[in-house]
């Protein structure tokens, strides 16, 4: 037999010859390296679908017109307009966006805000709006909360609106002296603010978000022209953008001064998603650091039993002319051993929790990421060598005339 084979045969006879401690050898590695492989995995993973998931509770984009009235007289920002800015955003990664085009209404004298929308676009960027009823189609309107408790309104009522041209002045370009002297057509354009006429929409939903869109009256874009008599471009587009750079985004739009739009970011979601992502990072590093002296000291302790069952042994291996290095060597392997079996098991263990986990809080699948499998590996059996360091130390200093003298 040669001496590898010896080596190997005198290796895995220790190993058997000590099942209970070697157990618990690949335990401790088992839990250092499905616990890190875990929070890792999810570190990577999760930014961006948390990202994903903060962009269904509204835009993390608005842009808006620069000037109230364009040089074509028409107020707003026109379809052309909405569609290169669109494609500006979609190109640094995908978007969702919706158009609001805002004007000032009565509703029995009072005075509110109607947005005329696109209902598909609106859904599709708003999924935490909650709906209660339908969304806008024509002749019918959706009611924010508040609108719908001040009026008393109920799904089916019925509903006047009416547009005032005096009340829209610096948003249509049309100034307030010159609608005094326009006759009323339809409710449109008296200027007696206690004229309660207008037109009649049903309610055909009420919404209720919390925030400031229980304040306004959502319609369809062709019924909002309807009622206006007026076609002009949109005041507000709001995009749910996946680009990894926001601010560059930003930047590049507002660079372009001919387009006559600016850019912002919703601070309110981008914000609360740096944040939520930099607490997550600071609890992975805290963590991970915890486990890792944990595993340290587990591999550690059971390394050094090991060494004081075999003491006797490794006396007599010295006195019959085994080096100090061999000895090392041989107790490195095995310690390597114990964290790679570990560290194959744990990492198993810590993609299917990271899976799990990923799954109950946000429904969707991980994927498995072999470099950071492997390292996971490796750095198991890195701990376990380091762990082992010391009790290494103290068997390569035995002295063989002691152990001897003992038995």
């Amino acid at each position: 037999m040669t001496n590898t084979g010896m080596f190997f045969r005198m290796l895995f006879s220790a190993v058997f010859r000590r099942r209970s401690r070697a157990v618990m050898a690949v335990v401790a590695s088992l839990v250092g390296a499905a616990t890190l492989f875990c929070l890792a995995i999810i570190c990577l993973a999760v930014p961006q679908q948390m990202n994903e998931e903060m962009r269904a509770y509204g835009a993390n984009l608005i842009v808006t017109p620069t000037e109230s009235t364009n040089a074509d007289g028409k107020a707003g920002i026109d379809k052309a307009m909405v569609q290169h800015t669109t494609e500006m955003v979609k190109a640094k990664g995908s978007a969702k966006y919706a158009t609001y085009r805002y004007e000032n209404v009565r509703v029995n004298a009072s005075p509110y805000v109607m947005a005329g929308v696109n209902a598909a676009q609106v859904k599709n960027l708003n999924h935490h709006w909650v709906v209660d009823g339908s969304w806008p189609t024509d002749g019918k309107v959706l009611v924010g909360r508040d609108i719908a408790d001040a009026i008393g309104l109920r799904i089916g009522s019925a509903i006047t609106i009416g547009y005032r041209a005096s009340d829209n002045a610096s948003t249509n370009g049309t100034s307030s002296n010159s609608s005094i002297d326009q006759q009323p057509k339809d409710g449109r354009v008296s200027s007696d603010i206690m004229d309660t006429s207008g037109t009649e929409f049903r309610v055909a939903g009420i919404v209720d978000t919390g925030g400031s869109e229980d304040s306004i009256i959502y319609a369809t874009n062709a019924d909002v022209n309807k009622l206006t008599g007026i076609t002009r471009g949109v005041d507000v587009i709001e995009y749910s953008a996946g680009a990894s750079d926001l601010a560059g985004l930003v930047s590049s739009i507002n660079d372009m001064t001919s387009m006559h739009v600016k850019a912002q970011q919703v601070t309110k979601i981008t914000a609360s998603d740096t944040r939520i992502i930099t607490m997550l990072q600071t609890l992975f590093w805290i963590v991970s650091l915890v486990v890792l002296v944990l595993t340290l000291v587990g591999v550690g302790t059971t390394i050094s039993s090991i060494v004081s069952q075999r003491r006797n042994e490794i006396g007599l291996r010295k006195a019959l002319g085994a080096s100090s290095r061999a000895i090392g060597t041989e107790f490195y392997i095995e310690s390597s051993l114990y964290g790679l079996i570990g560290g194959l098991i744990g990492t198993a263990i810590g993609y299917g929790l990271a899976g799990w986990l990923c799954m109950a809080v946000f429904e969707r699948s991980i994927g498995f990421n072999w470099w950071l499998a492997l390292v996971s590996v490796l750095f198991s059996a890195l701990i376990a060598i380091v762990a082992s360091i010391p009790p290494v130390h103290r068997a390569t200093r035995i002295d063989p005339a002691v152990v001897l003298r003992e038995e």
